[in-house]
């Protein structure tokens, strides 16, 4: 009888530890996305549908560490831009997306917009093939469009000027930013005194800047760097009624959508690149002698952040 109980105990005790019944334990297996995401499987091929959740990445991104390694041609001449507009005969980018999420906003407007190059700039590796992935099955199944469409991976914060000429652009898009809300952080800011130098190089006189955030706070500060540059005047709120660019960046991305479905509130603010000439007239008197001490500061600042 004893040694019936013990029996009975061993295989009560195997079955427990076997998740009950009886039943034999069968070996782990990975998820498929994790499959996926060590190379086991391809997550998805060219010109077929990406599904979003292989490839959410994190949201914040230090953009000054030296972390990731980007290609960048010595200077806009030298770039080769066919391999990324194939069915164009001579592409030049017009319209410029920086940090275009999930590319919805970058969608938007190359269908909004046939007859202009659209390129949408990210830093994340993993968001960035999604949106090339997205647009390659739009040109697959919908042709010809997204043919005036695609993504590049870089640093929008240290790059663009290797990519454009001066003056080349019309309109560049900030769309939800990442705040940065420590102080120390707010260096990481897309638009501060020194970025917004660069954006002015590369728009085109007339040229537009749309800033929109979810962020009250980011919004005043986008407000104040953009005012307080000589190379900006802000648009009235009355001239952009109609604007079909407004009502694409509030409603076309994904990060508006998500704010949207929260009830939450979208403050926006475009602001039009002035004339060299009348900004030339207007300053020739107040730049301050260069020292170069800001940008050893920037520098001994980077690699701070590197280490």
């Amino acid at each position: 009888m004893a040694d019936a109980q013990d029996n009975g105990g061993e295989a009560s005790a195997s079955a427990s530890s076997s998740g009950g019944g009886g039943n034999k334990k069968r070996p782990w297996v990975p998820p498929k996305f994790v499959q996926e995401a060590l190379g086991h499987l391809p997550i998805v091929e060219d010109g077929q549908h990406p599904q979003k959740r292989f490839y959410r990445s994190r949201a914040h991104c230090n953009p000054l560490s030296h972390n990731d390694a980007f290609e960048y041609p010595p200077n806009p001449t030298a770039m080769d831009w066919s391999p990324l507009y194939p069915a164009l005969a001579d592409p030049t980018v017009r319209f410029l997306d920086v940090g275009c999420g999930f590319g919805g906003l970058t969608v938007a407007l190359s269908t909004l917009f046939p007859n202009k190059v659209v390129l949408a700039v990210e830093i994340r590796a993993k968001v960035c093939e999604f949106v090339r992935l997205r647009i390659q099955e739009m040109r697959k199944e919908f042709p010809p469009r997204a043919e005036n469409a695609n993504v590049l991976k870089t640093n929008a914060m240290k790059y663009l000027p290797h990519f454009f000429h001066k003056g080349q652009l019309e309109k560049i898009f900030f769309c939800f930013p990442d705040p940065h809300f420590k102080v120390k952080n707010h260096r990481r800011r897309i638009v501060s005194e020194r970025l917004l130098t660069e954006y002015a190089y590369l728009l085109a006189e007339g040229g537009l800047l749309y800033a929109i955030t979810d962020v009250e706070e980011l919004h005043h500060w986008h407000v104040a760097k953009l005012t307080e540059h000589p190379s900006f005047e802000r648009m009235p709120d009355e001239q952009l009624v109609g604007d079909v660019m407004v009502a694409a960046i509030t409603n076309e991305t994904e990060e508006g959508k998500k704010v949207e479905r929260a009830k939450g509130k979208k403050f926006l603010c475009v602001f039009r690149r002035r004339p060299d000439a009348v900004v030339m007239e207007e300053t020739k008197h107040s730049w301050p002698a260069w020292t170069g001490k800001e940008e050893e500061k920037e520098e001994e600042e980077e690699k701070e952040e590197g280490e």
